[in-house]
Formats: structure tokens, C-alpha cells, sequence
């Protein structure tokens, strides 16, 4: 008999991860119905959803992957599993199963179909790379992202948020996350390229958004000639991946021309070469992989982090507040260093508790190169395990209250009492995201910088929806009112009765 978990009894009607209290306007992502009656364990396998009409399973994946996952997890909390012709599917939803996979037997597993698709707009960067060759492309990497290169960076992060004020009013309805995309891209294209892409932000933006909404295409079977067809998804996937062709390659040409370190990530990723290897660098191509993946890990993932947070502050007034005040009583209206980050710990706790509830990388895949044992069961050679964030994160035996919004779950004290991969945001293992720490720091200063001198309020009469494309996007934007503070010593947040 397969083995159970000692934390999860059996129980006929797990919660729902995906219920929003009372105060979220956020429309609750739709968990997938399958049949009243699951396919039990059977044949060594665990159980698993009966679809209610042939077929279903696809459309479900297709259309609403997210809820898909949700649906399953409903009725099979830790280990679920699906086959789907020949490939079996697997979705773990434990931290301790989550470990097994990208730490203790990580080298059993390569990135699954996903990113295997993925590599047809990222080429073969960190991202999708595998064994030696990504080990050779992390070492090369590697030095841009050291602790004193990433404190260098400070200052355009704080400047651009500075920048991007300057086209703000006081009582303005703006597209938040439009603006954050913008905020972002400029960032990434200073640090990466010591370029100023403000004139084609909008164009870069775009482009990778098409680029992205093809991607819920590439989960399905015969993708690799549904591809070849001059259908309108892959004619808009063609000429996005092409635009950002352009863009890239015109800046790594710019750059090999002029030569020498100006101090930022493509300055290191040239100079790079290989000391435990060959001895080589990075060719065009391999920077251009390596390149376009860090546009995409650098601007739309923290974007979309960033955009997450400022709703969850319009709708906790008392915990913007209290961030507020320890922003105001740091920094007394200056901008942001990288020094100031230990006299931020709330804000990242805000930050935290926002990536829990709404991750930027809601789900990671695996496929598994060998057979391997789970809880009494083989998962044979070849299976795609899934792990999605977004559930884990809402999981109620390591977050109470799981969707009460309540950064004091980030106390150090807290935190050393939940299992490790209850929350993953970055990841883990040797494949963690090697921008973390940038991540970490971008999203704090940025946080810093604009709400001390602003508010966001959620603008009336808008549908919110998540969008699980690569990364968890609102699906119409966000419209956001702005409203300036007044002095900066003036940190009160009127009180609605809501925490």
C-alpha cells in the first residue's frame, strides 16, 4: 500500500486554495470540475481527476492551466496524477515532495515541456539550459549578480522610479501595472545594457506579451507542428520573437563595438570566460539567450510583483500604514541605497507575503529521466512532475488564514516554523534563480521610492483577473487613482476597519 503522509489525513473535501475573502476584488481563479468520482489508485499509480467528457483534461490545461492544477489539488492534496497518451503527469503539492524533486534528486530531472517550448523565444539560456552547458552558462553568469555588482545598481533603480513620477498627477487613473511594466523595462535595459529604452518600452512591452500568450498553446501535444501552421497564434509569436530579435542583437552589436566594462550585466557576461572549462566566452547567440532571459526575469516577473502589491496595500490600509511609517522614519524623504535595505524589513515583508499570495512564477515543471520512488509509488522514467506556487503558497497547514493577506507571516520566528518549500517563489535548488537577490533588492527600493511619496488606490468599476501566462499577470491591467502624499512627516493612512 502506498504510504501516507502523517500531516495529511484523508479528508472528503479538502478547501478550495482559491477563495478570496470578503475585501479582494480579485475575481477567484476558476478551479477545473472534474467527475464526483475520481480515478482511484490504481496499477502502482496514485489517484488521480476523471474527466467528465472526453478530452476535458486538454481544454482544461489550454485554457485555464492554473485552474487546472487548482482543481486537482482540490481533490488530491499532496500527489495527484493524469496520463495523457503515453506521458504520465504528475502534480506534488508537499514542500517535503517539492524538495525531492529540485534539491535531493535534482539530477534525476531536466525542466519539463514548458520550458522545453520555451526555447523557442528564450534559445538556450539559464533558463532552459541543461547539464554541463548550463553549468558553463552559470558560471559565466554568475559575477554579474555578485552582491557587489547587484549594490551597484541602486542608484538606476531608484533614479528610473524617480523618473517615471515625473509624468504622475495627484488624482490621476492610471494602468499600474502598465506603468510598472515601463519601470521595469527601463531598469533591466540600464543595468543589463547601460541603454535607455524609454522610446520603445511601449514596443518591448508588446512584443513580449505576445510572446508569452503563445505559451498556454505550447502545453498541448503535437504543439511541434501545430508550430508550422500560419495560424494567427504563431504568426504573432513569429513577428514578436523577431522584434525582440532586433532589439537585442542591435545592443549586443552596440556593445562589442565599443568594448570595455561600463559596469553592467553585458559588460560582465563579454568579459566572461570560461576558467573551469575551455577557456571561451559567450558567442552572439549565447548572449542573446542569456540576454532576453533576463529581460524577462527582470522586468516581468517584478512587474508583476510589484503591480500584486500595490492592490494589496489599497485594500490594507493599516498594514500600508504601518509600512509607511517605517519607510518615512528611514529614509525622511531621501531616495533609497542599497545601505537601507536592513532598515526595510516590513517592506520586504510586504513584498514576501505578496509573491506568496500571488507568485510570479505560479507553477515549475520537471521531467523525470529515470524512475523514482514517492510515498510507496515508481514514477517512471519520462513523467512531467508539477509543482505550482500558487497553490503551495495557499496551502492551510503552513499558511493560516491562507488568503488573509498578513506579512507578519515573514517574521524571522514565523518563517524557521513552516517546511522550506512552502514557499518558492525563486525556485530552489541548483536551478534557483540566479537575479534573487537582484529581485529582492529592485522590488524593495522600488517599493520604497514611490510610496513614500505616493498612494494607489484601486480605481472603481474594473474586473480584476489572474492571467497565468509564464508569469501570474493581471489579465486587463490594473487601474490604479494616484494620490500624492502630502508632507512627508504626514505618514497617516485614513483607517476603513480593514487590516
Amino acid at each position: 500500500m502506498p504510504e501516507r503522509s502523517v500531516d495529511s489525513p484523508a479528508r472528503p473535501s479538502p478547501p478550495a486554495v482559491n477563495e478570496a475573502v470578503s475585501q479582494h476584488r480579485v475575481i477567484p481563479v476558476r478551479p477545473a470540475r472534474f467527475s464526483r468520482s475520481p480515478r482511484p489508485e490504481s496499477g502502482g499509480f496514485p489517484a488521480g481527476p476523471r474527466p467528465r467528457y472526453p478530452g476535458q483534461f486538454l481544454v482544461e490545461i489550454a485554457s485555464n492551466p492554473l485552474g487546472a492544477l487548482i482543481g486537482m489539488a482540490n481533490e488530491h492534496r499532496d500527489i495527484a496524477h493524469y496520463r495523457i497518451g503515453p506521458q504520465r503527469l504528475y502534480l506534488f503539492s508537499h514542500p517535503d515532495l517539492i524538495r525531492d524533486v529540485l534539491v535531493t534528486n535534482q539530477k534525476n530531472f531536466h525542466k519539463s515541456r514548458g520550458l522545453e517550448r520555451a526555447k523557442r523565444l528564450l534559445g538556450n539560456g539559464l533558463l532552459t539550459s541543461e547539464d554541463d552547458f548550463h553549468l558553463r552558462q552559470r558560471r559565466l553568469a554568475q559575477p554579474a549578480f555578485h552582491r557587489q555588482r547587484i549594490a551597484a545598481y541602486a542608484e538606476t533603480m531608484t533614479e528610473h522610479a524617480s523618473r517615471i513620477t515625473t509624468r504622475w498627477s495627484d488624482g490621476a487613473t492610471l494602468d499600474i501595472h502598465a506603468e510598472m511594466m515601463r519601470l521595469t523595462l527601463g531598469i533591466v535595459s540600464k543595468t543589463l545594457f547601460d541603454a535607455d529604452v524609454d522610446d520603445e518600452a511601449a514596443e518591448i512591452g508588446d512584443a513580449l506579451t505576445r510572446a508569452f500568450e503563445s505559451f498556454n498553446l505550447a502545453m498541448l501535444p503535437f504543439t511541434e507542428y501545430l508550430e508550422k501552421l500560419p495560424i494567427p497564434p504563431v504568426r504573432r509569436f513569429n513577428a514578436a520573437r523577431a522584434r525582440l530579435d532586433r532589439t537585442i542583437y542591435r545592443m549586443i552589436d552596440e556593445r562589442r563595438s565599443t568594448g570595455g566594462d561600463r559596469g553592467d550585466l553585458m559588460s560582465m557576461l563579454l568579459l566572461a570566460t570560461d576558467t573551469e572549462g575551455d577557456g571561451s566566452g559567450m558567442d552572439n547567440r549565447q548572449l542573446r539567450d542569456e540576454a532576453l532571459t533576463i529581460f524577462l526575469a527582470g522586468h516581468e516577473t517584478t512587474a508583476n510583483a510589484l503591480t500584486w502589491t500595490w492592490y494589496l496595500l489599497s485594500q490594507h490600509p493599516k498594514v500600508e500604514a504601518r509600512m509607511f511609517a517605517e519607510i518615512a522614519g528611514a529614509l525622511n524623504g531621501r531616495r533609497p541605497t542599497y545601505g537601507d535595505m536592513a532598515l526595510l524589513p516590513y517592506t520586504r515583508m510586504v513584498l514576501a507575503e505578496s509573491m506568496r499570495l500571488y507568485p510570479p512564477a505560479w507553477a515549475i515543471g520537471r521531467r523525470a529521466l529515470g524512475p523514482f520512488q514517492v510515498r510507496g509509488f515508481t514514477v517512471p522514467a519520462g513523467s512531467v512532475v508539477l509543482m505550482s506556487q500558487y497553490i503551495v503558497h495557499r496551502d492551510a497547514r503552513f499558511f493560516p488564514e491562507p488568503e488573509r493577506f498578513d506579512p507578519d507571516r515573514w517574521t524571522s520566528e514565523a518563517q524557521s516554523a513552516r517546511p522550506k518549500f512552502s514557499y518558492f517563489p525563486f525556485g530552489g535548488g541548483t536551478r534557483i534563480c540566479i537575479g534573487e537577490q537582484f529581485a529582492w533588492m529592485e522590488g524593495v527600493l522600488l517599493i520604497a521610492s514611490l510610496a513614500q511619496e505616493w498612494r494607489f488606490r484601486l480605481a472603481h468599476g474594473q474586473s480584476l483577473e489572474v492571467q497565468p501566462l509564464i508569469t501570474l499577470r493581471p489579465k486587463h491591467g490594473m487601474r490604479m487613482v494616484l494620490e500624492r502624499r502630502g508632507h512627508i512627516a504626514d505618514g497617516a493612512v485614513t483607517n476603513r476597519g480593514e487590516s
